[in-house]
């Protein structure tokens, strides 16, 4: 289970439900608000039969023991052949139905690297479950039920920009794998950031009982509708200590949108600049009364922010009126734009508020990011590298203007994880020679040199290594 802090546990979540009286009572649907006050048992009703349950597994080849390519010890221990060959990983999360085809939300963690998943309805039924997108940088996968061959109930969802501190919400879920259980807290706070959750940090923070095992469950209002899935919790001890962590509906409704289209990636619209936080320094500069909102630091030429004439020392405090506390609170606020419109930004320019018009578009991925993983014998052995693009560079989350080869991703334990190469490095040169494309990454490994230098770029700084 990841951690947060000392231990911020990824998890499926619900919230339980205090027990009433024993007493047999009368059961009806509230008439009033005030009478809806006193149960949350029509709330609950409603929830439940669109909240399931995932357990995901995986199979893995176990690694053969060198020690039994040895003749000497095989004859003490045999070729193996008595060992298990295989292990079998299991994740157990909760997740939402959404929509009557069958389509079901839950978190990433959940599912992530697993080859089988099937979903338990609170009917007692369990269903094989297809992955159709998944999304890391929110932590939100939607997997397919039923083959549109039957109707399921599903959740609403609501408006999580509508939650105001203090309102009472209910979640449900599978705590500990102990079965469907719900509880009931109120809202704590509201666009929690800076958190180290994912790329777009804007979470509710609820103080309902959230515990391992919960992860993707429904936090809902009191009108039943569907306002965040629960995600993460702070914990020192893996437990539930009230601080729990949900994912805003209005983020869930993005990643949903593209996963309806039959996308297999998320699509969010292009700003194309740096921002930097506000500190209490820059503020003072700035003549602010207190630090809040993004400052601008580049622009990306040729993107939607240059274009809508934002320029470096701007700074963004609200995007649609809505305000913009710091700079994860602008990726949220306009990665829940809708591609294909334009949206307001409100800006302070040395010292004047002004209004502009950005125009909400995809980036583009020019050039082709031709990925390529390298192979051979090399210090890029096992790495899988890019072309830069306005889009990879915004789906990595790098900075707006940088282009060359990127390294995406590193297998565990290849040579180029073990030399210290990381995700996100770009490769400048290879013996001194420019590397512009993948094609010459790939040609300049395969050359088998008598030694190796090479130049990357890692956080604006150049690092030669020789090896």
């Amino acid at each position: 289970m990841p951690s947060f802090r000392t231990a911020v546990s990824l998890f499926a979540a619900a919230f339980v439900l205090a027990a009433g009286p024993s007493v047999a009572q009368e059961r009806r649907l509230p008439e009033s608000r005030q009478e809806l006050k006193l149960s949350f048992a029509p709330v609950v009703a409603q929830t439940i039969p669109a909240v399931v349950n995932i357990y995901a597994t995986r199979k893995e080849k176990l690694r053969r023991n060198p020690i039994l390519d040895d003749p000497f010890f095989r004859q003490f221990f045999g070729d193996g052949g008595q060992l298990p060959q295989e292990r079998v990983q299991r994740s157990l999360g909760s997740g939402v139905i959404v929509s009557g085809d069958g389509l079901v939300i839950t978190n990433n963690h959940v599912v992530e690297g697993m080859t089988e998943m099937r979903v338990a309805l609170s009917d007692k039924r369990e269903l094989p479950a297809k992955l159709i997108l998944k999304d890391k940088r929110t932590d939100l996968a939607v997997l397919r039920i039923g083959e549109g061959k039957e109707k399921f109930p599903a959740l609403t969802l609501g408006d999580s920009d509508a939650l105001a501190i203090g309102d009472l919400v209910l979640a449900v879920g599978n705590p500990f794998g102990v079965g469907q259980t719900v509880t009931s807290g109120i809202v704590s706070a509201l666009a929690r950031t800076q958190n180290g959750l994912g790329d777009f940090q804007s979470f509710i923070q609820t103080d309902a009982a959230i515990n391992p095992g919960n992860s993707g469950g429904a936090l809902v209002d009191l009108d039943g509708k569907l306002i965040g899935v629960n995600t993460a919790i702070f914990s020192q001890t893996g437990g539930s200590v009230g601080i729990g962590f949900a994912i805003p509906a209005n983020m869930v409704r993005v990643v949903l949108s593209s996963a309806a289209a039959g996308s297999k990636s998320v699509t969010r619209p292009w700003f194309g600049a740096d921002l930097q936080p506000v500190t209490s320094e820059i503020a003072e500069s700035m003549g602010l009364k207190h630090p809040g909102g993004a400052l601008v630091s580049g622009v990306s030429r040729g993107s939607p922010a240059a274009k809508a004439g934002v320029e470096a020392g701007d700074l963004v405090v609200a995007v649609d009126g809505k305000p913009v506390d710091d700079v994860e609170g602008f990726a949220f606020r306009f990665a829940t734009q809708p591609v294909g419109g334009q949206t307001t930004l409100s800006i302070q320019r040395q010292g004047k508020p002004i209004s502009v018009i950005v125009a909400l578009a995809a980036a583009p991925e020019v050039p082709a990011r031709d990925q390529r993983t390298i192979g051979g014998e090399s210090p890029f052995t096992g790495a899988t590298v890019a072309n830069l693009s306005p889009a990879l560079t915004e789906e990595m989350a790098l900075k707006a203007d940088l282009r060359g080869v990127v390294v995406a991703e590193i297998a565990s334990g290849s040579i180029a994880e073990r030399l210290g190469f990381q995700k996100g490095d770009i490769v400048r040169q290879v013996n001194d020679a420019k590397v512009a494309s993948t094609r010459d990454l790939e040609r300049s490994a395969a050359a088998s040199p008598g030694y190796w230098k090479v130049t990357i770029e890692r956080d604006g700084q150049l690092i030669t290594s020789v090896f």
